[in-house]
């Protein structure tokens, strides 16, 4: 073990060398033998190393240390990825889990993330939709085959995504992160937090007996052998059909066409057909509702990623996030929400101006 506690940028402790020189053992490696590299995590604050021996190597990932429930979402992980690929569901495979330390060890997928190939801009249109309509596909089996014998007890944040979560996590965490943190608005507009409940009261009415991943986009998606493949599902929980959809398809980091959306929008509602049980669960109505509130938890996870984390890869899509939801609210769904409608007229020309004081200090 002595590669990997050499490395100053790697804090960890005696208990979890101890537990990787186990798992590296179970898992054929020899953990003198074997080199580490630090590998980065987005917006996680788990700790993530490549560990390598020779043409063989597996992915370490350690609970966050300096949060009390880093052990209960190392939990998660272990439990949701186990059922997910016992359910089918493409993600990597989990070689071993200490539950004391929160270590686990998994499969290696490589480095390439949908988003780095989007971002390459080398794939023409039809190879993008065809990569895409893959993702819907995979996407669709995972609600509805992994909704069946998911368990809530397994979750460690909530076990279904529900009004108050919407309420909290979403358009609170949009109001306290965005609009407070990030622009700095002292008085939102009157109206705005009543219009909020009417948004979450409405979106929840959709039925959420499946499986929700919660984050489902081109960051959380690899190219592995030319396959997609799903990783960071530990967040995972009961949830209705439209969310994970929503999260693939207003994705600010793919920056999706509204004509590539509304396609794709198609080939899911196609492919739901072809499970029995779905049933009338998965509607467009609800779907535009689940995409607004997916909007809002995206400027505020992003705002608060970029201000209070310090992670400034995420100050970059923003503006993109912003434009989003003003698209989302120029639709005729958004009537019903004129104060959110009229407020987010203003929004892309205020991030702008946070954003060039940013630039200019």
């Amino acid at each position: 073990m002595r590669s990997l506690s050499a490395d100053p940028a790697v804090k960890i402790t005696a208990p979890e060398r101890r537990v990787i020189a186990k798992l590296l053992k179970e898992a054929g490696f020899d953990p003198l033998k074997v080199d580490f590299a630090l590998l980065a995590g987005d917006g996680s604050e788990r700790r993530f190393c490549r560990a390598r021996q020779g043409h063989h190597s597996l992915i370490l990932i350690l609970a966050n240390p300096a949060d009390e429930r880093g052990l209960a979402e190392a939990r998660s992980a272990w439990l949701i990825g186990n059922h997910l690929r016992r359910c089918g569901v493409v993600v990597p495979e989990i070689f071993g889990y200490d539950s004391a330390t929160g270590v686990i060890a998994c499969e290696d997928l490589g480095d390439i993330l949908l988003h780095d190939e989007i971002s390459a801009g080398e794939w023409p249109e039809e190879r993008l939709i065809g990569v895409y309509e893959e993702a819907v596909g995979l996407l669709a089996h995972m609600q509805v085959v992994g909704g069946n014998g998911f368990k809530a007890e397994w979750c460690w944040q909530t076990g279904v995504y529900d009004r108050r979560l919407m309420l909290a996590r979403e358009s609170g965490y949009f109001l306290e992160s965005f609009c407070r943190g990030f622009l700095g608005i002292g008085a939102l507009p009157a109206g705005l937090a009543g219009e909020f409940i009417e948004l979450a009261e409405s979106a929840a009415a959709a039925p959420a007996g499946f499986f929700l991943h919660r984050d489902f986009q081109s960051r959380n998606l690899m190219l592995h052998n030319g396959c997609l493949r799903v990783i960071d599902f530990q967040g995972g929980r009961f949830g209705p059909l439209g969310y994970d959809l929503a999260s693939l398809l207003i994705d600010p980091y793919a920056a999706l066409p509204a004509y590539v959306q509304e396609r794709l929008v198609q080939k899911y509602m196609e492919t739901l057909s072809g499970y029995s049980g779905v049933g009338g669960a998965f509607s467009i109505e609800n779907y535009y509702l689940l995409a607004l509130q997916r909007n809002l938890q995206i400027l505020g996870a992003f705002a608060f990623l970029s201000e209070v984390r310090r992670k400034v890869f995420f100050r970059g899509y923003l503006a993109p996030a912003t434009l989003n939801l003003h698209r989302l609210l120029q639709e005729p769904g958004g009537r019903c929400f004129p104060v959110l409608r009229a407020f987010a007229d203003e929004l892309p020309g205020m991030v702008e101006q946070r954003l060039l004081r940013f630039r200019l200090s």
